[in-house]
């Protein structure tokens, strides 16, 4: 074992490893006994495609060069296709119209060119048992551009060689569009401003043949999600009208009735379209993920309200689909593989479908986490912690590691306990890494959820301060060498962070973060357009308190080195925001380094990109800490400003 610097360990977590073969699975679908799965893959740029793989192994992938299936509906998609019978209708990046994929045919257009190039935006389809209509949501643009001005969101009826029919319109966002088994009635979900979906929503169900139409579920308070049918006839919906996202069904006498209850989150905030985190099999059996203690897990309930966990290795469900019988479709992963695709049985028995990468590394250099509670003033707060690990290096006697805090996004996000090669770069080099599910979390319920109403810039900050101060204080962590990094709100949480006078980081990375809220507030996207409602409270009456927790109004109290990371054409928070701070530490010498990625959007999708900001990062902990970059790998140093006198 080698005595050398936290920081400077080699590792095999590289930069060209962690974008090597790198995949993310996005959703999955079972069809006529094959399955079906999507995969956003960096080394194309970023492109999803559609992988087929049938019931003798073969696989195949299903879009030509020029597709990619991926649509942009409240900016951050999902529910971006669907499969019947091996037919493939998806929603095509490059334009956003409706595409029609049949068996060994090429792809073609099913919704009408739009008025404005990529005008018109499709997601979240369902089909009726004949495959003769199609209801899907749409997010209608009159103009190109930024703002949320006249942008029109509604459910339409697709069927074949007419022009879509508007069967939804009014409220301000609708989701979930499902067909009764009979094509009879249709169940919706609808929201309007100022709340997000997380915050109040309606379940609406109109009989198609009267129009009759009733609210089942929601209103003010109550966050209602994922309605499914059952083929008997049966509603089922998710709500936290008990403070957790639990599962409910409609009853016959129109009652709403409880299936499972728990102290638990079955929901997840739908920051994109079409969540899967519960199948109801045909006796009535449920088979459902739980977020619980910031763990994630399976388990499945019986018609009489029994509740048994299911024995997998998974502590992260990203989508739970059927596949007949008493056979689900899980993406999931665990500390110790990244999310992939596997069969679940309702006794709980798994079998790979796509095997995880394998990253021939062993396990002794993965860092697992460690949940962990701490005191933030008079609240607990929670996290993830993750030590250094590497069996080839120690730090010198007496030393102790530096700890990067990252900051989810959101805030209405949370840390996830599954192999992250990105967290793995950091561990394996000597760093702890400490991912803190801070006041505003999901995972918690909704109290803990609402803490951060009002408070956006505040309570996120404290808890971020308090997890580094208490891992210090269990001498766990060196509490001189403290560094916060976060992406989007978690990069605004990190220039509020730095922007104190009693900050106690040494430096921070900004990824594509918020610095100017009133500019946020006065041009954003429509689905987030009112979202700072609640977080801060309503524009312009309380512009004060917007100016008060912009970082940018408090550049005089920004004395620790900052790297800031941005995309070009990001349409959630523009480059703008990234130039205001930037430009602003430059004029008074604060060391601080910029990089612009052409062609990204709001997160890095291109393997090139995802590497140069990673080894950047690293550069930039080495020159403010003072380690040595390690022997051996080509990490391209990135220029700090004013770092030297």
């Amino acid at each position: 074992m080698q005595i050398s610097e936290f920081g400077s360990w080699a590792t095999p977590f590289t930069a060209d490893l962690i974008t090597q073969s790198a995949v993310r699975v996005t959703d999955v679908r079972a069809d006529a006994g094959a399955v079906v799965w999507s995969e956003a893959r960096p080394a194309e740029g970023g492109r999803v495609q559609l992988v087929r793989r049938e019931a003798d192994g073969s696989t195949a992938d299903l879009l030509p060069e020029g597709f990619g299936a991926r649509t942009s509906v409240h900016e951050y998609g999902g529910a971006d296709w669907w499969v019947r019978d091996g037919v493939v209708w998806f929603a095509n990046w490059a334009d956003q119209r409706l595409y029609r994929l049949g068996r060994g045919g090429e792809p073609e257009a099913v919704t009408p060119e739009p008025e404005v190039p990529r005008g018109d935006r499709y997601a979240d389809g369902d089909l009726t048992a004949d495959g003769t209509r199609l209801a899907v949501v749409r997010e209608h643009h009159p103009k190109t551009g930024r703002g949320a001005g006249d942008v029109r969101n509604e459910i339409v009826l697709l069927t074949e060689g007419a022009e879509p029919e508007v069967l939804v319109s009014g409220p301000d966002f609708v989701a979930s569009p499902r067909f009764s088994p009979d094509a009879g009635k249709l169940a919706w979900v609808a929201w309007d401003h100022p709340n997000m979906p997380w915050d109040s929503t309606e379940l609406r169900v109109r009989d198609l043949a009267s129009g009759e139409e009733i609210v089942v579920a929601g209103g003010p308070g109550e966050s209602v999600s994922e309605p499914r049918w059952h083929a008997d006839g049966t509603l089922y919906f998710l709500s936290d009208r008990t403070g957790w996202w639990n599962l409910y069904r409609l009853g016959a006498s129109g009652t709403v009735d409880p299936v499972v209850v728990l102290d638990a989150e079955i929901g997840v905030p739908a920051w994109g379209l079409g969540t899967g985190r519960y199948v109801v099999l045909a006796d009535h059996r449920v088979v459902f993920a739980r977020w619980s203690g910031g763990i994630d897990g399976l388990a499945i309930a019986s018609p009489d309200g029994t509740v048994t966990d299911l024995d997998t290795p998974f502590t992260a469900i990203s989508a739970l689909r059927p596949a007949g019988g008493d056979e689900l479709l899980v993406i999931a992963g665990s500390p110790t593989a990244e999310p992939s695709v596997y069969t679940l049985t309702a006794e709980g028995k798994v079998a790979t479908v796509r095997e995880p990468r394998d990253t021939g590394i062993g396990a002794e250099y993965v860092s697992a986490p460690e949940a962990i509670d701490f005191p933030s003033g008079d609240r607990v707060s929670h996290a993830l912690f993750y030590p250094p690990a590497n069996p080839d290096f120690a730090g010198p006697a007496g030393s102790k590691p530096p700890v990067v805090v990252v900051v989810h996004g959101g805030p209405t996000s949370h840390a996830v306990p599954v192999l992250s090669l990105g967290i793995q770069y950091w561990t394996s080099r000597g760093f702890g890494v400490v991912d803190v599910n801070y006041a505003g979390s999901t995972g918690f319920g909704r109290a803990y959820r609402e803490e951060l109403h009002g408070t956006w810039g505040i309570l996120d900050v404290a808890d971020c301060i308090a997890a580094v101060r208490w891992l210090a204080a269990e001498g766990r962590v060196d509490g001189d060498k403290l560094l916060i990094r976060g992406g989007s709100a978690g990069g605004y949480t990190v220039l509020a962070a730095l922007s104190r006078a009693d900050t106690p980081f040494a430096a921070g990375t900004d990824l594509f973060g918020v610095a100017d809220l009133q500019a946020l507030a006065a041009d954003t996207h429509k689905f987030e357009s009112r979202y700072l409602d609640r977080l801060i409270g309503p524009y312009p009456e309380m512009r004060d308190v917007y100016l008060d927790r912009s970082p940018i109004q408090h550049i005089d109290a920004f004395t620790r080195p900052l790297l800031v990371l941005q995309g070009a054409d990001d349409p959630v928070v523009p480059p703008n925001q990234s130039e205001l701070i930037v430009d602003a530490l430059r004029s008074r010498k604060v060391p601080v380094a910029y990089l612009l990625f052409e062609g990204e959007q709001h997160g890095f999708r291109r393997a090139e990109n995802i590497r140069r900001s990673l080894d950047a990062e690293l550069s930039f902990y080495s020159q403010i800490l003072g380690f040595d970059l390690p022997a051996g790998e080509a990490i391209e140093p990135v220029e700090v400003e004013n770092l030297r006198p």
